[in-house]
């Protein structure tokens, strides 16, 4: 209990700065009593996880693509005004739900959207032929082995479960999530479907990410340009980003169609 004590104890008196930032989208001022300053509006920030929630075919995994690519350059001309804050760090990618083909695909796709751009250190997994107890135990394996890792991205979060369902399944993969952004002060990105017709993330996994998320992302398609799809920050715990969407450009590469999303444009 005193381990537990000293771990779990804030100091009131610590003097609080501005979060860490992993991923940002834009600039906000800030006014304190110490003096205004322009600050990054996160995406996520380190020692916390967001997720990207859609319904099927939303191109959820290009938009990964798209943060995974800007996360490792800083920023580029696929990502419009969103940047990377890795600060020298690693970036982890996690698939559990594509062979090794199409996740080869995935990831070469990030390293062609900074083909011009400086490319930090990058390891993908494809984790597919896994039971869902292997798969957490082999990420876990991974944080506390890998050297430098600022942000892990895990792209079918619901495959760390059996039933998305069961509570206890549920809550104990929720909780790891928490434990791995917070010992090992990473940005975690998650993604999940969306329940059939409801804006909803699926099954109680959904609901209790709900809850101890910093960021919730929700993708949908764009109502008037059918091949856009829109990026909307439905819940955050700081400043929410601007809505804006992105496409698929002719050579197979997601990229932002301007910073802002106009519904009249």
């Amino acid at each position: 209990m005193k381990q537990i004590e000293q771990s779990c104890f804030i100091d009131t008196n610590k003097e609080l700065s501005y979060p860490p930032v992993a991923i940002s989208m834009g600039e906000k001022l800030i006014k304190s009593s110490t003096g205004d300053q322009l600050l990054p509006v996160p995406i996520g920030t380190y020692g916390s996880f967001s997720f990207v929630q859609a319904a099927p075919k939303t191109k959820k995994t290009f938009f990964i693509s798209l943060l995974a690519s800007v996360y490792l350059s800083g920023g580029n001309t696929f990502g419009g005004n969103i940047k990377g804050h890795r600060n020298g760090r690693c970036l982890i990618h996690f698939d559990t739900e594509q062979g090794s083909w199409h996740c080869g695909r995935v990831f070469k796709r990030v390293l062609s959207m900074n083909k011009y751009n400086e490319q930090g250190c990058y390891h993908t997994y494809s984790l597919r032929t896994l039971m869902p107890k292997t798969r957490v135990e082999f990420i876990e394996h991974c944080l506390k082995t890998k050297e430098n890792i600022g942000c892990c991205i895990i792209d079918g979060v619901a495959d760390l479960c059996n039933d998305v369902n069961n509570i206890q399944e549920a809550n104990d993969v929720v909780q790891k999530i928490m434990e791995w952004s917070e010992i090992y002060n990473i940005h975690i990105i998650l993604v999940i479907h969306s329940n059939f017709g409801s804006e909803k993330p699926t099954g109680h996994l959904g609901s209790f990410l709900e809850k101890k998320t910093e960021t919730q992302i929700q993708l949908e398609k764009n109502s008037v340009h059918k091949e856009r799809i829109t990026v909307k920050c439905k819940r955050s715990r700081g400043y929410a980003f601007d809505t804006f969407s992105f496409e698929v450009n002719e050579l197979g590469l997601p990229i932002i169609v301007g910073d802002l999303y106009d519904p009249l444009d």
